[in-house]
Order: C-alpha cells, then structure tokens, then sequence
C-alpha cells in the first residue's frame, strides 16, 4: 500500500506546498531544526481544512499530507548522502 491511497485527491496540492515550505524554514536561521514538522504539520492541517472544510477527516488529511512531504523530503536526503 502507499500513502497515496489514503490522501484525498483534494489534497495532493499540499505536499508540494508543504514540501516548499519546509525548504525555506530550513534556510531560515531563527526556526530550530527540530521545530519544522511541527510548523509544517499545522501549515498542513490547516491547509487541508481549508480545502476540505473544519471536519476530523479534513485534520487526518493534513496530517497524512504532511507526512508524503516529509517522507519524500528525507528519501530525497538520503539518497543524496549515500556512500
């Protein structure tokens, strides 16, 4: 199974939101690195009420959104630092 199969297809935009997002809080000097999937799950809870409407399904679809983002943010890293 992958985790596409759970996202509503109302929310696959956000991952690449998030995903951007996440790229310029890394840049950004003042946010602690262990403070961006925090940011980046609310960013993404909030973005998925906004499409979906205030509802759980809409904050479990952040969340999951949130999760591919991350996910393909650190198969992108370790991929490039591989041996």
């Amino acid at each position: 199974m992958e985790i596409l199969e759970f996202i509503s297809e109302n929310v696959y935009v956000i991952i690449p939101v998030i995903y951007i997002i996440g790229i310029f809080l890394k840049q950004t000097p003042k946010i602690f690195d262990w403070c961006i999937p925090w940011i980046l799950l609310a960013v993404g809870i909030i973005l998925a009420n906004g499409i979906m409407g205030l509802s759980f399904e809409a904050v479990i679809q952040g969340i999951l959104a949130t999760g591919g983002a991350v996910l393909t943010n650190q198969l992108i890293k370790q991929t490039e630092k591989r041996d």
